[in-house]
């Protein structure tokens, strides 16, 4: 991860239960994730790859690595944004993702960014 400050990344994460998309009984409970990378730095970055750990509330890790983020290898330039909506499938009615993003920079500068975790639950499943 980079801590030059000229190579920073924020990134915000809202996310959402798919009630019309899972299957309880079949233990299948789909979410959607929205995420927001912004650019804090001072040179325009472009977003490479993904990589994701994503586990279950059994404990089971799915790993997950391809290129960019839903088909786009976006260009970030300073103080902008880039914002997309994703999902997965969940056998649990809870589990977290947490990873990095692939970022080089104009200057040929090459980084991860920290995507920290974040929790996927069906609505009152963690009473």
């Amino acid at each position: 991860m980079s801590s030059d400050p000229h190579y920073a990344i924020s990134i915000k994460v809202a996310t959402r239960y798919l009630d019309e998309q899972s299957e309880p009984q079949a233990n299948r409970f789909a979410f959607a994730y929205t995420i927001t990378i912004s650019n804090t730095g001072d040179i325009a970055t472009q977003l490479l790859d993904r990589h994701w750990l994503i586990t279950d509330g059994n404990g089971k890790l799915q790993e997950v690595r391809g290129p960019g983020v839903v088909g786009e290898q976006p260009v970030i330039a300073p103080g902008a944004s880039h914002t997309y909506t994703s999902g997965c499938v969940l056998e649990t009615p809870v589990g977290t993702m947490e990873g990095s993003y692939g970022m080089r920079a104009e200057d040929g500068h090459a980084f991860r960014a920290g995507i920290p975790l974040f929790r996927l639950a069906q609505p009152n499943a963690l009473n």
